[in-house]
């Protein structure tokens, strides 16, 4: 029996989340932040799911994700108009749910190998 030794690096995974804090690998997160397999930003704007606008979507869209989660804090809410209509523009999928499927969602879908990124807000 040949064995052989995977070589892709390990992918972020989401650890856990409350009201206040997500915890992605050894990190601990206080604020929004983007999270993809190989990729974490920390300093992503906006700070509430209430102030996204597409413009915020661009550092999102650099990672070439085929689908875009975004987690909107602890209650289920909806992209604004204009988020929804420039991922559709340019092909990506999206799905917006409340933080904790939004995290369990991720972590299902980037161990499957899929492009994914995930915009989480606490708030």
């Amino acid at each position: 029996m040949q064995l052989t030794l995977d070589s892709t690096p390990p992918a972020h995974l989401i650890r856990g989340y409350s009201a206040h804090e997500i915890r992605i690998g050894d990190r601990s997160v206080r604020r929004s932040c983007v999270v993809a397999a190989q990729q974490l930003i920390l300093d992503w704007e906006p700070l509430e799911f209430a102030q996204l606008a597409p413009a915020h979507l661009e550092r999102v869209l650099a990672l070439q994700p085929e689908l875009v989660l975004l987690g909107s804090g602890l209650a289920q809410r909806f992209a604004p108009a204009g988020v929804r209509g420039l991922l559709i523009g340019r092909g990506v999928g999206l799905e917006t749910m409340e933080l904790g499927a939004a995290c369990r969602t991720y972590n299902v879908l980037v161990q499957e190998g899929r492009r994914v990124a995930a915009g989480l807000f606490l708030s």
